[in-house]
């Protein structure tokens, strides 16, 4: 399973959370933040970071004496610090401007938009998804140099006095920032992912061409409303910059899921994060392509791990994390799965889940094809006036709970991925003229997702499992016995730390 912060790593089995994608966050005040934002930004921020300085000075005392043991434990994540895959000095950037220019360059914020298809491997034609691919790789990392000077300001003292261990290579680069191991002076095995300086101004300047592809899609689809989709994105974006907001997020998903036998959810670790740096436990284990050489069986509990995870968080925890990219993943053969970023998160409110809800037991539970229409008009995904047949309005709708509407074992397939992406997407072909009536509210932009990448993954694994009988597990509707051996080890979980 995925170990928690001691074991020696090799980079070809480790990843550490990195935005690779447009991902939103919580809102401060809410559970799980770190305080008000107002006040860390503010005067609070220079007292917090001197208070950071300080405080790491004192614990080095401890870390240094009687600290000593867990500090050489977490040392052991150092032994591959010969890798072979060096940086290309040549690529790294040096300064702020560097940072501008080349993100500047690159689109900051359609390239980040273009992410959100580029690690699809089904359902786009094989050119443009090696195109869109490239996106997820092409920030060249920071200089050592230009990092620790991140580091140095937002938590007032230089990487070397902050930490007992700092690795200067980053293990993982990306969009707007990049993750370094280290270890805390009172030994906790650390990842920290510290965000380009630059990066907010480089992607406020692009948001406005996210308006031309949402009017080019708008021309496709007719019905399609372009303003609140790229609101939607819009928030996501911003909120994604601060990683005070994706630290809360974390914190929301770590404290419902601490002790689970199979979800592993890294620790926030506050004293050493701000908003542009991000310090969380490190974890290890195996990534999706070292996963995909695993039995058929290893692979059915890994999926099984991250439905749970995903869908038991939207009824459970009323919150979806939208990024289902498979290097925010972490696999362990025994099915068990670690968490990595947590960027991307919409959290819904009671009259949405409600929403979501109906439109599912209407569907699903009881096959009541005019009453799923009218919550479909009701959360404005379909005109009340539009001219379709119920028997059309089935057809198409059908393919997206294909996976939960038999009360039997079904496997995910590359063709059913397919036929997801492209009843999104392909606005000729079948139900051509239902496509282009429809809309997207903003509390199903990020939820599609779902369509777009998570089912995709599934794919790739060729997961096969009684998808409607786990997810009678997590619907707190039905709220249905466990169906699986996991599903027991869960609802013991369940029943010992949250007692119902």
């Amino acid at each position: 399973m995925p170990y928690r912060g001691t074991v020696p790593l090799d980079d070809t089995a480790f990843f550490v959370s990195l935005p690779t994608e447009i991902k939103a966050a919580g809102l401060g005040g809410r559970p799980g933040s770190f305080g008000t934002v107002g006040e860390e930004r503010g005067r609070g921020a220079v007292s917090r970071r001197g208070r950071v300085g300080r405080t790491a000075k004192l614990a080095g005392l401890g870390a240094r004496s009687g600290g000593r043991w867990a500090v050489a434990r977490a040392r052991q994540v150092f032994a591959d610090s010969e890798r072979t895959r060096a940086i290309d000095a040549g690529r790294e950037l040096r300064t702020a401007a560097d940072v501008v220019e080349v993100l500047g360059n690159m689109k900051g914020a359609l390239m980040k938009i273009g992410q959100m298809a580029g690690y699809l491997d089904v359902g786009l034609p094989e050119a443009t998804r090696a195109s869109l691919a490239q996106l997820q790789t092409g920030a060249p990392p920071m200089s050592p140099a230009l990092a620790e000077s991140v580091v140095a300001a937002e938590l007032g003292a230089p990487p070397r006095e902050l930490f007992a261990e700092w690795d200067p290579v980053p293990i993982a680069a990306a969009s707007i920032g990049q993750v370094h191991r280290a270890i805390a002076l009172d030994g906790r095995a650390c990842a920290v992912k510290v965000q380009y300086p630059g990066v907010a101004e480089a992607i406020a300047s692009d948001l406005g061409s996210a308006k031309m592809v949402f009017r080019a899609l708008s021309a496709l689809f007719p019905g399609l409303d372009p303003a609140p989709i790229v609101e939607e994105l819009r928030q996501r974006l911003t909120e994604e910059l601060d990683y005070e907001h994706e630290a809360s997020n974390q914190r929301l998903f770590a404290d419902h899921y601490r002790g689970h036998p199979y979800i592993i959810v890294p620790e926030v670790y506050g004293d050493l994060s701000s908003p542009r740096v991000l310090t969380t436990e490190l974890v290890a284990g195996a990534t999706f392509e070292e996963a995909l050489g695993w039995t058929q069986e290893q692979r059915n509990r890994v999926a099984e791990t991250v439905y749970r995870f995903s869908f038991g968080s939207i009824y459970r925890l009323w919150a979806f994390n939208g990024d289902p990219h498979p290097g925010n993943y972490l696999f362990g053969p025994d099915g068990s799965v670690a968490f990595l970023d947590f960027g991307l998160v919409k959290r819904f409110t009671g009259d949405e889940m409600a929403q979501f809800q109906r439109m599912l037991t209407a569907m699903v539970i009881d096959h009541d094809i005019p009453r799923f229409r009218i919550e479909l008009v009701a959360a404005g995904l379909l005109p009340a006036e539009a001219p379709f047949a119920d028997a059309e309005v089935e057809a198409f709708f059908t393919h997206f709970y294909e996976f939960v509407l038999i009360d039997e074992p079904r496997t995910f397939t590359p063709e059913y991925a397919s036929a997801g992406v492209k009843a999104i997407f392909n606005a000729s072909g079948e139900h051509a003229e239902l496509k282009k009536a429809l809309n997207v509210p903003p509390s199903l932009v990020v939820l599609q997702r779902i369509n777009l990448g998570l089912i995709s993954l599934f794919a790739r694994l060729g997961a096969t499992a009684n998808w409607r009988g786990i997810a009678e597990e997590l619907w707190p509707f039905t709220n249905g016995p466990p169906s699986t051996p996991m599903g027991r080890e869960a609802r013991a979980w369940r029943r010992s730390v949250l007692g119902r």
